[in-house]
């Protein structure tokens, strides 16, 4: 069995992967609330917005934290469409569950439904991405902690869509957002310890990329997309302050506000 070292770089990838997670979750949840207090075109596209902060800083911060992933015996390489695809899954399953809370006109069934196919799809993009890496050798994985991470995930996502749903202050959001950053990497970590490895040392090539030629500058330019959003919705005025400012450009000179 090879031996696996989660932390080959030191604290720097948890500690980063651990923000990444935050930064996501911070403006995903940031992005809900906005988007509960607007309607139409409006309340989509903060959605869609929500959507893609999430996913984006799920997937940089399970590949974060796999830069500092290694095996004795073996390098390890990463096949570039199965990790583009996890990617692509976890933007597209995380706008499912978002839209599920920010339209459904049923709360509990919405986030429940909102909460399980987010969870699922966290799940599934973490595992899509252990499926992206080749070494030499086999991997096998812990069932019971495999489920164990599943329901980490789902109860994680819950957490956050229902936080999404009934925090309104940045600073309950800021909160929110760190609890939410430690359940997910407490499954991403629950999830790397049910891996196994079998080495089976050989000399030829791996085929794929190595995490620094795809995976770090991929990581870098969705980690600048989360906090140059971050940026734009902190500057962004809410709905209501933009009502306000609309209706006093409409009176006219002189008059004052019933």
């Amino acid at each position: 069995m090879g031996h696996l070292d989660h932390a080959a770089l030191g604290w720097l990838t948890p500690v980063l992967s651990y923000a990444m997670a935050c930064t996501g979750s911070a403006l995903g949840l940031r992005c809900t609330v906005r988007a509960l207090a607007a309607a139409g075109r409006t309340r989509r596209n903060w959605l869609l917005t929500a959507a893609s902060a999430i996913g984006t800083g799920i997937w940089t911060m399970h590949f974060v934290a796999m830069l500092g992933f290694r095996v004795s015996g073996t390098d390890i390489r990463y096949d570039v469409p199965l990790t583009l695809v996890s990617l692509l899954v976890a933007v597209l399953v995380v706008c499912a569950g978002v839209f599920a809370v920010g339209h459904g006109r049923n709360r509990a069934p919405a986030l429940l439904l909102g909460g399980l196919t987010t969870g699922i799809g966290v799940a599934s993009m973490h595992y899509l991405g252990m499926a992206a890496m080749r070494l030499h050798g086999e991997v096998n994985y812990d069932p019971v902690r495999v489920g164990l991470s599943v329901l980490i995930a789902v109860a994680a996502a819950t957490a956050a869509l229902w936080a999404a749903l009934n925090t309104r202050s940045p600073l309950a959001v800021a909160a929110a957002s760190l609890i939410m950053g430690a359940a997910v990497s407490s499954m991403h970590y629950t999830g790397m310890f049910a891996v196994s490895v079998r080495v089976a040392p050989s000399g030829e090539a791996l085929p794929g990329a190595t995490a620094m030629q795809f995976i770090f500058p991929l990581a870098v330019g969705l980690g600048s997309y989360l906090f140059l959003t971050s940026a734009f919705v902190a500057l962004s005025p809410p709905a209501r302050e933009r009502e306000a400012s609309a209706s006093a450009r409409q009176q006219p000179a002189g008059s004052t506000a019933p």
